[in-house]
């Protein structure tokens, strides 16, 4: 049985990144345990890659969340740097359509200030002024941020793999966990292939499962994950530059976390539009509507018999569900939301479907969405559960801090900081 300090669970950019600060800076014995053949199978890879400035995030409710978010865009900026990686810095312009969600609008400048986007970074525009910037654009009033980038969260966070293989991390791929054994001593996961790791603690990012790993030694029973598909359709070449800066509106569903569809400049060059948010059975259905009958009818069991009822009876989230349902279905839906800000595109504009990802959201025992990441933890373990957009962005910062947390229990000793990123100054201005 191989034997670790810390295994980590999932190989995504959080678990990647905190595998890299551990190496770093502890010399602790390290593995990452990915059920897949590489680093960013799922989420990490399957985004649209924007480095995102928190104006949008509540200064109180989400507070670490967004200094990590705000900390991280120069360390990402370095990486991407170090290792060729595409950096567009298009910028972002959040639309309004009508006066109240100009309010909104004015909310995210407030917020913005509080989480530190210095005001040369971010300006309230008028319709006239957005239209001046973007002509294709038209709209009740919109928030530019200049800092928003386009990059690939892929291609970083093999290169986060590559410097953490580099400083001593081991990364088992291939290989799923399907039984975690903790005592008082220690943790034993059993692998797919029926090998065992064992370790003194274990960290758990698994992403769209990392709520089901938890459950596996009794944390988070009263919590339900539950799973939506976000699709994409790409721009033919033609039309890809009607719009050249990132265009969202303000999401008309705000109880819930999702966004409604969005104009995206990619960094590979193309442009698309999506989400939508489209209820599927589990973390990896990236096609189809039921996908394994056997996960499908346990995750209706699941919900039908837990937190997540709740919500079949709320009719928000019913006409939310509809309406994604809708543009799912048909391409001219999803186009004809996005034309309600940029009127000159048609359904005929968009001819390949982009990559879809999945959101998994996690519902409380009140039958609402949960809007904070989730830290579990036990005696020898770290659950992050409900890690969602903007968590690529703030991955590194919030790594960095949870390494810094472990530090302060007496988990790990730094001994060297001899690291790419300043992680005293990370940890200075972490809350």
């Amino acid at each position: 049985m191989a034997k670790f300090d810390i295994a980590i669970i999932g190989g995504g950019i959080l678990g990647t990144a905190i595998s890299y600060w551990l190496s770093a800076l502890s010399g602790v014995r390290v593995c990452v345990l990915e059920k897949e053949v590489s680093v960013a199978a799922h989420a990490s890879g399957r985004n649209t890659g924007v480095v995102h400035s928190p104006f949008y995030l509540d200064p109180q409710k989400k507070k670490k969340i967004a200094a990590a978010s705000l900390i991280s865009h120069s360390m990402w900026k370095k990486l991407a740097s170090n290792g060729n990686i595409p950096w567009n810095e298009c910028g972002t312009i959040e639309v309004a359509l009508d006066e109240a969600q100009h309010k909104s609008l004015e909310k995210y400048v407030r917020w913005g200030q509080q989480n530190g986007i210095p005001d040369s970074e971010l300006k309230l525009l008028d319709a006239s002024g957005v239209s001046t910037m973007e002509p294709n654009v038209k709209c009740h009033s919109g928030l530019y941020c200049t800092r928003d980038v386009s990059t690939d969260f892929g291609a970083l966070t093999y290169e986060l793999y590559r410097i953490s293989e580099d400083a001593g991390t081991k990364f088992v791929f291939g290989k799923a966990a399907t039984k975690i054994t903790a005592s008082a001593d220690n943790v034993v996961i059993s692998l797919s292939d029926q090998s065992n790791i064992e370790c003194d603690f274990m960290i758990n990012c698994a992403g769209g499962h990392s709520l089901d790993i938890a459950k596996k030694i009794g944390l988070g029973i009263s919590y339900t994950a539950l799973h939506f598909r976000g699709e994409y359709w790409v721009a033919d070449k033609q039309h890809a530059n009607l719009v050249n800066t990132n265009i969202y509106s303000v999401a008309k569903f705000q109880n819930f976390p999702f966004l409604d569809p969005h104009w995206i400049k990619k960094a590979n060059g193309q442009t698309e539009i999506g989400p939508n948010a489209v209820p599927v059975s589990d973390a990896e259905a990236y096609s189809g509507y039921i996908g394994s009958v056997p996960k499908t009818l346990s995750k209706l069991k699941e919900i039908l018999s837990g937190n997540a009822a709740k919500l079949l009876v709320n009719q928000e989230f019913l006409s939310l569900v509809s309406k994604e349902w809708k543009s799912s279905l048909s391409k001219s839906a999803m186009v004809n939301r996005v034309k309600e800000f940029i009127p000159a595109i048609s359904p005929s504009h968009f001819t390949k479907k982009g990559t879809a990802g999945i959101r998994s959201p996690i519902v409380a025992n009140d039958g609402k969405f949960v809007s904070e990441i989730l830290e579990f933890e036990s005696e020898n373990s770290l659950h992050i559960i409900n890690y969602n957009s903007p968590g690529a962005t703030g991955a590194p910062a919030y790594a960095a801090s949870l390494v810094d947390a472990m530090q302060q229990k007496g988990l790990i000793k730094i001994t060297s900081k001899n690291t790419i990123w300043d992680y005293s100054k990370i940890i200075e201005n972490m809350p």
